[in-house]
């Protein structure tokens, strides 16, 4: 295949392909550790919806190490303090994160491209930092087997960026993850997501609420002056349901929340409504010479518990707890990335096992359309017992064996 002609427009010491929140805040932290970092944006600004919007205590708690949180705090959100379970047949189960270990005993609800032009904006005020949008990473650099940066595209055409590392953050659809050819597997979600947003009501309860019933289920996202809605379906049905119509899923919507009834017709064509295909993988090797994979593209989360954008969080201040001083040094192996992935990949590989058990036990029944819902009665007898009850909003809110800042700040602000 011709090769095209490029230029290297720039070398650096840490390329980053994909500004989710993996790439912002491993590159935030990379370049306040004194780290010449660039960020490579495909679009030109963050503003895709129902992305992962959940702010967890654990990330905050990392935003405030660094000094962040309280300006964080500063912009618009809701405050979520519980998260109940709902069934159509009277069950119901409520755990609460007012008991957690934190001064963060909520989860924060800050729309992602916030959270994204937040944190960017916090990078750039190091010289160290620069975020490119607009760039479109289309491969990897290799020379001899090693990784050497990426090449990518703009409006000007194709350019290269040399690096002694590439972080591939580039999400579940990642790039640089399949031009690098690492060994993945993958599990089979029982369910996909249909989103969509309905107005919220003054004084209606603050809280996460799941509601299920045969063969459906809801999840509803406290968003100020609306609910974002989750419609969970069995694996591969959104066609089969669009065929049915509107009238069909708005008359289904009420049957697990029928406090909606004043507002379904909010929902006026499918064009509202948005497809999660839900997915679950991860890598089994989360590196080559020269690159690292973190974040969605290092492990694909299920969206139960909402924690993929706080697990994604866990694994850039991991990696630059661990790779800024060989960055820093221009000593960068790759078995320092290989203590990158032994740090993380046991909790991330636990939470993957949460995820499934709730899928197989909660979810995967309810889909069940001839069966009548119903809680798992272990759960129930947990959220029971005051010992066990915080076990549950613990693992959501915190995850396994969560990291605190380690990297040092060479920048006086």
């Amino acid at each position: 295949m011709e090769r095209i002609p490029c230029a290297v427009t720039s070398s650096v010491a840490c390329c980053i392909a994909g500004c989710g929140p993996a790439g912002a805040l491993v590159g935030y932290l990379l370049a306040r550790a004194g780290v010449s970092v660039v960020v490579l944006e495909k679009h030109g600004d963050f503003l895709r919806d129902f992305r992962g919007d959940t702010i967890h205590p654990s990330t905050l708690e990392i935003l405030d190490e660094v000094g962040l949180a309280d300006r964080f705090l500063e912009l618009p959100h809701s405050k979520v303090s519980k998260l109940s379970i709902q069934t159509t047949t009277g069950q119901k189960i409520a755990m609460s994160f007012e008991r957690l270990p934190t001064k963060f005993r909520f989860i924060a609800m800050v729309p992602q491209w916030d959270f994204l032009e937040f944190l960017t904006k916090e990078a750039a005020r190091f010289s160290t930092f620069r975020l490119v949008r607009n760039a479109e990473v289309t491969g990897l650099l290799e020379v001899d087997g090693v990784i050497r940066g990426v090449r990518y595209r703009d409006a000007a055409g194709e350019h290269e960026i040399e690096a002694p590392l590439t972080i591939g953050a580039d999400g579940r659809a990642s790039v640089t993850r399949q031009a690098a050819n690492l060994p993945q597997v993958q599990a089979a979600p029982p369910m996909d997501v249909l989103w969509f947003r309905l107005s919220r009501h003054p004084g209606e309860l603050t809280e996460i609420g799941l509601r299920l019933g045969a063969g459906l289920g809801l999840v509803l996202l406290d968003r100020h002056d609306y609910w974002q809605v989750a419609y969970i379906i069995p694996k591969g049905a959104a066609d089969r349901i669009r065929t049915q119509g509107l009238d069909a899923f708005r008359t289904a919507i009420l049957t697990v929340a029928p406090e909606l009834q004043d507002r379904v017709a909010e929902i006026r064509d499918w064009d509202q409504v948005k497809l999660l295909t839900v997915r679950a993988d991860r890598l089994t090797r989360w590196h080559r010479p020269g690159f690292l994979a973190i974040g969605d593209a290092a492990h694909a989360m299920s969206p139960v518990g909402g924690v993929g954008i706080n697990i994604a969080i866990h694994d850039a201040t991991a990696a630059a707890n661990i790779l800024w001083k060989p960055l820093a040094a221009g000593t960068i192996s790759e078995s320092d990335l290989a203590d990158v992935q032994r740090a993380r990949e046991f909790s991330v590989r636990a939470i993957q096992a949460f995820q499934s058990a709730i899928q197989s036990q909660i979810i995967k029944p309810m889909l069940d359309a001839n069966k009548p819902p119903s809680l798992p009665w272990v759960l129930r007898a947990i959220l029971r017992v005051p010992i066990l009850r915080d076990l549950p909003p613990r693992l959501v809110a915190f995850g396994i064996r969560r990291p605190h800042v380690q990297s040092p700040s060479t920048f006086a602000l």
